[in-house]
């Protein structure tokens, strides 16, 4: 799985082949065919475990720095900090995602379904819970939830950082700006007042 991660990671769907992953793993292509099907069949199950690992490690982050706020703008801030800064070990995932988005009209609509589901939806629903309680505490003034959830995630996420362009005090300092003015408009729209 994770030869087949970096391989549609770095070549795409349509250009990573069998026998490449088979060879990066170090096992024989009958191998990789004795669990799955197909290329797209293996593609699939790459894909929705790299999504929910993904989300699960944005759930650690949304309860560390959401499960008790003492400072709104600073637990979201550093959230938001935590939540666009490039992590390594999900470097592949990214990569076949933008891939993914690029060769979109070559995919099913349930694999589109499913990675969203496993994904970007589940840490949006995450998220939704926490305004949801913060909204209940009279912190946050967000009726619709999930779409406070959406609007968080794309005030902080509509700037792609891409580590390659910064050196680490640039990436550090671009990160910061992102979260800040992402926080800070979030919190003019849903601070109550």
């Amino acid at each position: 799985m994770q030869a087949a991660r970096h391989a549609f990671g770095q070549a795409g769907y349509v250009h990573a082949s069998i026998e490449t992953i088979a060879h990066e793993a170090g096992v024989s292509t009958r191998t990789i065919y004795n669990h799955f099907d197909n290329k797209e069949q293996l593609f699939s199950a790459v894909l929705l475990e790299s999504s929910t690992e993904v989300a699960q490690a944005r759930e650690v982050l949304i309860d560390r720095h959401l499960g008790v706020v003492t400072d709104l703008e600073l637990n979201l801030t550093e959230l938001a900090r935590e939540w666009i800064r490039p992590r390594k070990e999900f470097a592949d995932h990214f990569a076949i995602v933008r891939r993914l988005r690029a060769e979109s009209e070559r995919f099913p609509d349930n694999l589109r379904i499913a990675w969203r589901t496993a994904g970007r939806d589940r840490a949006r629903h995450a998220l939704a819970i926490r305004f949801a309680d913060l909204s209940r505490r009279g912190i946050l003034n967000a009726t619709d939830h999930q779409n406070a959830a959406n609007h968080f995630m794309a005030l902080i996420a509509a700037t792609a950082i891409d580590e390659a362009y910064y050196s680490p005090t640039e990436l550090d300092a671009e990160i910061d700006a992102v979260a800040r003015s992402g926080v800070r408009t979030f919190l003019h729209g849903y601070l109550a007042r």
